[in-house]
């Protein structure tokens, strides 16, 4: 009886496990080596993308036969646990570079270092290769899993009030600066029409990548300790958007409890005029816009710099898989180049791969692709990837404090104190 739960990922590993598969497959005298493949994929191109791309392997690789299994981003790593501690976790997984760390010290990943193909690690920027080395718990570094899709944040925006309002289109090369947003919200904050809507229901990633524009990293480490930090740097994205919800009045205070995609109705209705969203979200505008809504993706905007952070989705090797180089054949299969663009069209995505990203699909006008690929330039690997303990502050004290602080219940100086003292303690925790 496999001990993995009853979502859907893991009945679903659990009914391979049960046809045969077993823990990696196991190579019979009469039959191929099998391998299990959870895929998290979940948009419909997406999916299909990914089924495509495992029968394409399994027609030309009739000795290494891989099975699709779907799962889902819900829960999954709790599932994944349970499933790494009964012994019988999936050969090849799907995830993302946050959850890596943890199961990299736990010993459930396999280290890839000097397994990788020249051709997949060539193709892939070393910052993103940044996004999945973690400690492995002893005393080195590894890499635990292929990063081969990545977000960045951008701005959507109604073209027909930008240009009403005579404000500039920025373009890769020269984007809005903090400040030339700032003014610009205000320009086209008219009666029935905000400039910006800032969705906040979960506000602490947003936060935190786009506080590297300023250099905020919200975290040090000195003597192998972590602390939390709320310095001059990691203030200024967190007063901004305040400004303009209290300030400036060209933020909706109504949307700060909405998700990312919530808005669409009120910016497709003119309510919004811009929203600053990750670059999947234009997939639900181009397909939800209504007819001759014309709409434009900016390039993410500019502090001292624009750089991002980073988070990686990633494909990794269990290290109780019995087929271990069988799997990594695959992946390197399943991540090239070519293989990599139909991924990130799917999900509508940036491609890790740099040959990927001269695919003509993605760098077309058509729904903002130029801008959006080129803005994989400034993603750099996000700090708190490296924070031991960072989802629970996250969960326990960033999200709240941040919300009352966005709220206007708190100010940033009472925010900077809990996020730093409440922090700390949740951190001591893991820094022992």
């Amino acid at each position: 009886m496999r001990r993995l739960g009853a979502a859907l990922a893991v009945a679903a590993i659990a009914l391979a496990a049960g046809c045969g598969s077993g823990g990696g497959g196991g190579e019979t005298a009469s039959g191929p080596v099998k391998l299990r493949f959870l895929s998290l994929a979940w948009q419909k191109e997406s999916v299909e993308a990914n089924k495509q791309i495992v029968a394409d392997w399994n027609k030309a690789n009739p000795n290494i036969q891989v099975e699709y299994v779907q799962g889902s981003w819900d829960n999954v790593n709790d599932q994944l646990v349970t499933s790494f501690e009964a012994g019988d976790p999936p050969d090849v997984i799907h995830d993302d570079s946050p959850a890596l760390a943890s199961f990299a010290s736990r010993g459930y990943l396999l280290d890839l270092t000097g397994k990788l193909p020249a051709e997949l690690k060539n193709d892939i920027p070393q910052a993103a290769w940044d996004t999945v080395t973690f400690s492995d718990g002893k005393s080195g570094q590894g890499v635990y899993g292929v990063p081969f899709l990545q977000e960045s944040q951008v701005l959507l925006a109604n073209k027909k009030l930008l240009d009403a309002a005579g404000v500039r289109i920025p373009t890769p090369d020269n984007p809005w600066t903090w400040d030339e947003f700032a003014d610009v919200a205000k320009k086209l904050t008219k009666k029935g029409t905000y400039g910006v809507a800032w969705p906040m229901k979960s506000p602490v990633n947003k936060v935190l990548n786009l506080a590297l524009n300023f250099g905020g990293t919200f975290f040090q480490t000195q003597n192998g300790t972590t602390t939390v930090k709320v310095g001059p740097q990691e203030r200024e994205v967190l007063k901004r958007i305040h400004d303009q919800l209290y300030t400036d009045k060209s933020a909706d205070p109504s949307a700060l409890g909405m998700g990312t995609a919530d808005p669409l109705p009120g910016f497709f209705a003119g309510k919004y005029a811009i929203i600053p969203a990750g670059v999947y979200l234009r997939q639900q505008v181009a397909e939800q816009a209504p007819s001759g809504f014309d709409w434009v993706t900016l390039p993410p905007l500019k502090g001292v710099t624009s750089q991002q952070g980073a988070v990686s989705q990633t494909l990794s090797v269990a290290a109780d898989s019995e087929h271990p180089d069988e799997a990594m054949k695959f992946i390197a299969y399943f991540l090239n180049g070519p293989n990599q663009a139909k991924l990130a069209k799917g999900d509508w995505l940036l491609p890790t791969s740099t040959s990927a990203a001269e695919d003509p699909a993605l760098t077309t006008k058509e729904n903002g692709w130029d801008v959006a690929t080129a803005s994989a330039k400034d993603l750099v690997v996000a700090p708190f990837l490296k924070v031991n303990g960072y989802d629970e502050w996250k969960n326990k004290v960033a999200t709240p404090a941040m919300q009352e602080y966005f709220a206007d219940k708190i100010s940033l100086d009472e925010l900077a104190n809990r996020l730093v003292e409440e922090g700390n303690k949740v951190l001591e925790r893991y820094n022992r």
